[in-house]
């Protein structure tokens, strides 16, 4: 190279060796601003947010306990994440197993929770399991795409602890080892220690009772200087920072609900998120699709509902508040029916003087086993129907089954006398709405007179006369209507109550193994669009009954001839009975059919007790009784309004005639 290469070389040293001089004189002589030090602090802040986060992770997964790492770098990484309970972070689990004749659990030191929870006196509908209900189980899910739901069940308390970064950091109890310090055969005690000179420590208690309920009773020792936030104290001339005690505590519970029924649709259709207000009223998540809510005010209970089993957490000597709710259906390949996940705050007292008394009901959805506990209105989770419907279930239709079960009879002869004290109590409304029918049908000819009379173009004459002809007859044609009216939340009470009862859950009549659910008689091994894979065989006679009654019935009548199209939908019914009740409660529909045979017996004694040539002599005399009488003011007011619907239809025809 020549000199004036090796000169332009020296004088680019010397300019980048002056930049990199000015660049750091000006960086170390100009202090940093009070915007640059907030922007600096929240960078650390969320850089240790996301380490808390990591070693979480880490510890979920037992990878710190597991990675080939130093054990002074383990311990530090634990003591940072975990502080006092950092030692709790190590540990075996045991299991402690309580059992009454109703209920088993299996309670986990890691976590200091219930693990599993059956039900000895009920087994699974499946056709392949005949085992004890399992509301919720241990081990992991391996679902795709479904952060939280890792493990069946997972309930943990998050513990505030104090931070000189960000005030407070929480540390779950889920990924926790307590000690079991007093095992009894009704009574377990987990304790989770402290780390510290003085002896402190937060203890889970559980109690079984003799029926469906477990105890969870939550105390504290000395924990009011170690659980907290820090806050900074501004009053004197230098900046301090106090621990501010917590007096509430952050409860998460997820929980699949496995599949425990042959008829999935129904299961789906009754499993739900639901939850009541201490003030009263009780609300549900869309059982249909994925939903969430939250709810600021006070909450008494929470339950993770199945169509006929339920977990509910019940608050005893407090309330849940600030509650986030989450629900979503679950794909049936699963085997699950669906997700639930809760998110609350409950009360806590960290010096121990109150102890945070709750509840669980590991049970059936069995209204008279819910209504024991007084109270609670854990009742209502049962599902009646509308609220005139749910009355008469509580007050005829639950008390009439119990009372004929506990007689003794099989349950195909107790559905069959239900089916005989209901058609009792319906009917005189049917024997009214009968003899309406059978009266419209004497003045048939006399109708067909007066449409031959008044052609279509004068309707308004053909309609006054055939009222006129009710009038003279002393017949309404709402007469028929309101009995129908009366009996039908009868008939509903009964509707609902077939879908959802637990008593006939796994009772066995005839050939139906399961009365709660559909007995199917032919398994297609594909779904059928609208009607599903299979057929059931008390549905189809059903249907067949249906047709039957509706021949009876159609030959009773003497139609008019413009509307033969009302005979074919008549016999389309039960076609489409037979679609919808497929999937139904076999025992629902041994029901109607039952109720289907005992309404034909009726008509034939209606038929042959009602002669038709004996009420039109009745009518006429009518006539002759009422002629010259003037029209009620029911008669008046129909007639007003059909001379008021016949102008308004003259005025619209002249204003299209103009347009």
């Amino acid at each position: 190279m020549d000199k004036n290469t090796w000169i332009g070389f020296g004088l680019i040293a010397v300019i980048i060796i002056g930049f990199m001089k000015c660049s750091s004189s000006t960086q170390t002589s100009q202090p940093l601003t009070p915007e640059q030090q907030d922007s600096i602090q929240a960078v650390q802040k969320e850089n240790a947010r996301k380490r808390q986060l990591e070693y979480e992770q880490l510890l979920r997964e037992d990878s710190i306990r597991k990675a080939n790492i130093p054990a002074a770098e383990k311990a530090a990484m634990l003591k940072n994440t975990y502080g006092i309970f950092a030692e709790a972070t190590q540990g075996e689990e045991q299991l402690i197993e309580l059992q009454n004749e109703k209920i088993h659990v299996v309670l986990s030191s890691k976590g200091g929770v219930i693990k599993e929870a059956k039900l000895l006196e009920y087994k699974s509908g499946l056709d392949t399991v005949d085992q004890p209900i399992r509301l919720f189980g241990e081990g992991k899910t391996n679902l795709k795409g479904m952060e939280g739901f890792e493990q069946e069940s997972s309930f943990g308390l998050r513990l505030q602890l104090p931070d000189e970064i960000n005030s407070y950091k929480y540390v779950s109890t889920s990924a926790l080892y307590f000690t079991p310090v007093e095992v009894d055969s009704n009574k377990v005690v987990f304790r989770l220690k402290a780390a510290g000179p003085d002896e402190a420590w937060l203890d889970f208690e559980y109690e079984l009772s003799e029926d469906y309920m477990v105890y969870y009773r939550i105390k504290a020792h000395n924990l009011d200087d170690k659980l907290g936030s820090l806050v900074e104290d501004h009053q004197s001339e230098t900046v301090i920072k106090r621990l501010v005690p917590a007096n509430e505590l952050r409860l998460e519970w997820s929980q699949l609900i496995p599949q425990h029924e042959k008829g999935r649709k129904f299961e789906e259709r009754y499993s739900e998120l639901q939850y009541r207000f201490e003030d009263g009223g009780t609300y549900a998540l869309n059982a249909n699709g994925k939903d969430d809510d939250q709810e600021s005010d006070p909450l008494k209970w929470i339950a993770y509902k199945d169509q006929f089993f339920s977990t509910i957490l019940i608050a005893d000597s407090a309330v849940f508040t600030n509650s986030k709710f989450f629900s979503m259906p679950m794909a049936q390949k699963t085997g699950y029916v669906k997700a639930y996940a809760t998110s609350t705050y409950i009360p806590f007292d960290a010096k121990g003087e109150k102890i945070s008394a709750f509840r669980f009901y590991l049970g059936p959805n069995h209204y008279n086993t819910l209504k024991q506990y007084d109270g609670l209105n854990l009742k209502e989770i049962v599902p009646l129907g509308w609220k005139i419907v749910s009355w008469i279930n509580k007050i005829l239709v639950i008390p009439m089954f119990d009372l004929f079960m506990s007689w003794g009879l099989p349950i195909g002869l107790v559905i069959i006398l239900m089916t005989l004290v209901i058609k009792l109590i319906i009917l005189p409304f049917v024997f009214v709405s009968y003899k309406s029918s059978a009266k419209m049908r004497a003045l048939r000819p006399q109708i067909n007179e007066i449409n031959e009379k008044y052609p279509d173009d004068k309707m308004r004459e053909r309609q006054q006369a055939t009222m006129e002809l009710y009038r003279q007859a002393g017949v309404s044609p709402l007469s028929g209507c309101l009995p129908m009216l009366f009996q039908f939340p009868v008939l509903m009470a009964m509707f609902w109550f077939g879908q959802t009862a637990i008593e006939w859950r796994g009772k066995a009549f005839l050939w139906a193994d399961d009365l709660s659910t559909y007995d199917a008689i032919i398994e297609f091994g594909t779904s059928i669009p609208l009607f599903g894979d299979h057929l059931s065989l008390f549905c189809l006679l059903m249907t067949i009954a249906n047709f039957g009654y509706t021949y009876i019935t159609m030959q009773s009548q003497n139609t008019d001839p413009n509307m033969k199209f009302m005979k074919y939908v008549m016999y389309a019914m039960p076609v489409m009975f037979l679609f919808i009740f497929n999937d139904y409660p076999a025992g629902l529909s041994f029901y109607y059919l039952v109720s289907l045979f005992i309404t034909i017996f009726q008509t034939m004694i209606f038929r042959w007790t009602l002669n038709d040539q004996k009420m039109l002599a009745e009518m006429e005399a009518n006539k002759k009784k009422r002629a010259g009488k003037p029209k009620s003011r029911f008669m008046q007011r129909l007639e007003e309004m059909q001379r008021e619907q016949q102008r308004m239809a003259r005025e619209n025809a002249k204003k299209n005639m103009r347009r």
